[in-house]
């Protein structure tokens, strides 16, 4: 049953995870695989793990750690790294090349570029996936379509035809976007490179999902130099392909003694909530505008495999409201003591968002108590991008904008 905390403005349901089964597509052999094509990449490092001691100390638990994706590849954003390396996977897979012996620089030589550039990349996005396949067409000489839904920032769909691609803003919502490019993509021979899934469709979303775990795989490794082992670890759910890679690779690499996995979303595109009400397992969607600040997560339909993970592993559901994301984005900017500033935009702050509200409002204390958050809780959290929207983000960082 689905509770509300009316004076948060969240919805949540405590799931009872179900057999815990491991996933074949994030073993340690894929997830190096994906870390080495990434090291290929022009411009790679590992973004940083921040550790937020002072603010932790504010908040009585025990360690707060933000994965900052704020600055991958000056993109500012993590989805780069699955749309790259489903377009690598696509691209050795067109051209015959053993993918063991793909990396990026190959494929960006004269060799192949003419081949290339007769192949066109077509996708659906609310911004950073867009930009990062428009990127990697870019890179690799390819053409690139990118379909936007109504109400997309001017700045995000500038940051898109920087890089060469041909945009379409629509008068649609997300999912109808996809559609959109399905539609379109068949009359005209295109590629789609989308990280949802449907019936006969699972390579190119299994590849992007697996293009994410460079993520986990640096986080662990940042970890594991700290002494750390997280406890909690708050994913974001847009059509679930992101939260659900964090999800099954962390699973994985701690089998022994699991965090406890809280997937978070807008409250009018829950999909993921209205799927876990539904209790049968399998993904349910939501329609209307999925009007919301977290434009990344402005998705109304589950992507299924990823869904098949979340209800596998998460322990609880959480809707929220923008002034839950706004309030995420304030904390950020403006740390506590010598804790380092984080540019966050609103669908990367909302997890910080969530843990503030978790971890100071009394209405939430129940809520926390049974999540078992407090001073023995190291709390992982994933910043997904950074300002994107530079507009909104002065309005929420200096005037307030969805405050309270």
């Amino acid at each position: 049953m689905i509770r509300k905390i009316p004076s948060c403005g969240i919805r949540y349901l405590a799931a009872a995870p179900g057999r815990k089964r491991q996933v074949a597509d994030f073993t340690d052999s894929a997830v190096r695989q994906v870390q080495r094509f990434h090291r290929t990449l022009p411009g790679y490092r590992p973004t940083g793990l921040v550790r937020l001691d002072r603010l932790a100390r504010r908040w009585k638990i025990g360690d707060i750690l933000v994965k900052d994706e704020s600055d991958r590849f000056g993109l500012n954003a993590f989805k780069v790294l699955g749309g790259s390396y489903a377009v690598a996977r696509l691209v050795a897979q067109q051209l015959e090349i053993p993918w063991e012996q793909v990396a990026f620089s190959a494929l960006t030589g004269d060799a192949f570029r003419h081949r290339l550039a007769s192949m066109t990349l077509a996708t659906a996005t609310d911004g950073n996936h867009g930009r990062g396949v428009a990127w990697t067409a870019e890179q690799l000489g390819m053409q690139a379509v990118i379909f936007m839904p109504k109400g997309s920032a001017p700045a995000r769909v500038e940051n898109i035809r920087r890089h060469g691609a041909r945009v379409e803003v629509t008068d649609l919502n997300y999912d109808d976007a996809v559609r959109l490019v399905w539609q379109k993509a068949r009359q005209r021979g295109w590629q789609v490179v989308q990280d949802t899934a449907r019936e006969g469709y699972r390579d190119i979303p299994r590849w992007i999902m697996q293009g994410y775990t460079t993520m986990t795989a640096e986080a662990v490794a940042q970890m594991a130099g700290a002494g750390l082992h997280p406890t909690h670890v708050f994913v974001q759910a847009g059509v679930g392909s992101f939260a659900a890679a964090m999800v099954a690779h962390l699973a994985r690499v701690y089998a022994d003694q699991p965090p406890r996995f809280i997937v978070v979303e807008p409250d009018r595109a829950a999909c993921m909530l209205a799927s876990a009400r539904a209790g049968d397992g399998r993904p349910h969607a939501v329609t209307g505008d999925l009007d919301t600040i977290m434009a990344g997560l402005a998705c109304g339909e589950p992507s299924p495999p990823a869904w098949d993970i979340l209800w596998e592993w998460a322990c609880c559901f959480i809707s929220c409201g923008n002034a839950t994301a706004a309030n995420g984005m304030r904390i950020l900017a403006n740390p506590v003591g010598d804790d380092e500033a984080i540019e966050a935009g609103e669908s990367g702050a909302v997890g910080i968002g969530l843990l503030d509200l978790l971890a100071n409002h009394p209405d939430c204390s129940s809520l926390s108590k049974a999540l078992e958050l407090g001073p023995g809780a190291t709390v992982l959290v994933f910043n997904t991008e950074g300002a994107t929207d530079p507009v909104n983000y002065r309005d929420v960082i200096w005037y307030g904008k969805y405050g309270g």
